[in-house]
């Protein structure tokens, strides 16, 4: 099998068991347009790069402040299907910051084509900037990476990423706000 075969093939069946989850799982997402249609183009809480203090805000404050697939990601720790997410094709330079709060967390230099349809990066901007915790959400523990700042959820780190560091961030695109270099 070819590699473009091989990785349309890893696609179609990460889009079914995506979808499956979906609507399992992430009911906000269930039904809502694509993620890249849906994008706030919401100033950041803060203008800042600074993770402390925290954001803090009621439910109804972030659900008036992100759409909602923003908001099942980032605060019910949802996740997108694979391959529909806005960022994870970008290969542009810039910085991706918190969709919730717009702390800068991931550069496009440490990004990678990981082929798993969710942005994939092997290091933070700043290992300040992003927290971890153990998930068991799929009876089985894995680290959860939310910004420091705001608590949103981003995604997961695995131990399975290129050198140097040997991890793999691999988040949701839609937890992101991409900022090219130069804007």
């Amino acid at each position: 099998m070819t590699h473009q075969k091989r990785r349309q093939t890893l696609k179609n069946i990460a889009l079914a068991t995506g979808a499956l989850a979906v609507s399992r799982f992430s009911p906000a997402l269930a039904g809502l347009p694509s993620p890249h249609q849906e994008q706030t183009s919401m100033p950041p809480l803060r203008e800042d790069n600074n993770p402390t203090p925290p954001v803090t805000l009621s439910e109804a404050e972030w659900k008036a402040r992100l759409t909602p697939g923003q908001f099942d990601v980032l605060r019910n720790h949802g996740t997108e299907p694979a391959f529909t997410g806005p960022n994870w094709n970008t290969k542009a330079e810039g910085t991706y910051h918190c969709a919730g709060c717009g702390l800068s967390v991931f550069s496009s230099q440490t990004k990678y084509e990981s082929g798993t349809g969710w942005p994939s990066f092997y290091d933070p901007i700043d290992k300040s900037h992003i927290g971890t915790s153990t998930d068991w959400k799929l009876f089985y523990p894995r680290t959860e990476v939310h910004c420091a700042r705001c608590r949103g959820h981003l995604g997961h780190v695995f131990k399975d990423g290129p050198k140097p560091t040997g991890l793999r961030y691999c988040l949701n695109g839609t937890a992101l706000t991409f900022i090219p270099a130069g804007s």
